[in-house]
């Protein structure tokens, strides 16, 4: 083992070839779970694709960077569960795509918030946060509610999104751009934060009511 380890040390093609085959190996370990077991990939029962207005909402918190500093991931420890909510299931993502787990939290963890704090608390969270929580080092988003949530693609996303799998209809296409009329990018913002926690049900509780 250690004539091994030596040699590896002094030939760098050699350990470069170790370091791809234990990757290799690691990679093959989480990926074949996902492509062998459909139910990793199928949504849980009340799991449904998300609305116009959540899909704009969820769009501008990828542009704004929200995912830098807030996870959605609540992973099954104790701890996790007692601070934040029933730990995430697989079938609560079928339709998130990106995935939006992240492993940074400057801020807290978002997967559980929806229905937490009243819309009206949003609005002023996200234009001065500091208003409702004076130690927030959040920036402020004020230009949010200046911005009409359509920007006129609207119906291409959701016609890609059905390209992937996303079972939106023809009439849910059709009046997307309908439903975003009058609405403002920090309307989609808090609607699709309020909806975080609607899926918690979805996963079996298995902490004793955690």
């Amino acid at each position: 083992m250690i004539r091994l380890h030596h040699a590896l040390e002094r030939n760098t093609g050699l350990l470069i070839f170790g370091i791809l085959v234990v990757s290799s190996i690691g990679g093959l370990v989480q990926v074949l779970p996902t492509i062998v077991d459909d139910s990793l990939s199928a949504p849980a029962a009340d799991v449904v694709p998300h609305t116009p207005l959540e899909l704009v909402g969820r769009d501008v918190y990828i542009r704004e960077g929200c995912a830098t500093c807030h996870s959605q991931q609540v992973r099954p420890l104790l701890a996790e569960v007692k601070r934040y909510g029933q730990y995430a299931g697989s079938g609560e993502f079928a339709y998130e795509r990106p995935f939006l787990w992240g492993s940074k939290r400057t801020g807290p963890d978002l997967l559980r918030v929806g229905g937490k704090y009243t819309d009206a608390w949003h609005r002023i969270h996200m234009t001065d946060p500091r208003a409702v929580v004076p130690s927030s080092i959040m920036p402020k988003y004020p230009w949010l509610a200046e911005r009409p949530a359509d920007d006129g693609t609207v119906v291409a996303r959701l016609n890609a999104l059905r390209k992937l799998g996303h079972p939106y209809s023809d009439e849910d296409v059709e009046v997307a751009p309908a439903a975003l009329a009058d609405k403002t990018e920090l309307d989609g913002v808090v609607a699709y934060l309020q909806q975080l926690c609607k899926h918690a049900a979805a996963v079996p509780d298995t902490h004793g009511g955690h």
